[in-house]
């Protein structure tokens, strides 16, 4: 029953996928952080329908990524909760072991 349910899962995340990425999102309008200049190199990002979400690059706004609503939420969220926090960088330049 579990792997069934499973399948259902992917099913319709594939779904969700397909749809999201087959939207007309040639007229969204982008919005990047307050305070960045038009040619620093941000992060932009442009709501879609029923919560969905699309990010690119200002160098690279060709390549898109599309997010559901559900995926954008427990990215931000995990945000928010220091999930994607940066390690500072060693002084001296080597690398760190994890």
């Amino acid at each position: 029953m579990a792997e069934a349910e499973d399948e259902d899962v992917k099913a319709r995340k594939e779904r969700e996928r397909d749809e999201l990425y087959a939207l007309d999102i040639s007229g969204v309008e982008w919005q990047s952080a307050p305070g960045t200049e038009e040619h620093e190199e941000r992060v932009e990002i442009a709501y879609l329908p029923e919560g969905a979400v699309a990010m690119r690059s200002s160098l690279d706004p060709d390549t898109v990524l599309r997010y559901t609503e559900a995926e954008w939420r427990a990215f931000v969220l995990g945000a928010r909760d220091g999930e994607f926090d940066l390690e500072p960088a060693p002084q001296d330049g080597s690398a760190t072991a994890e």
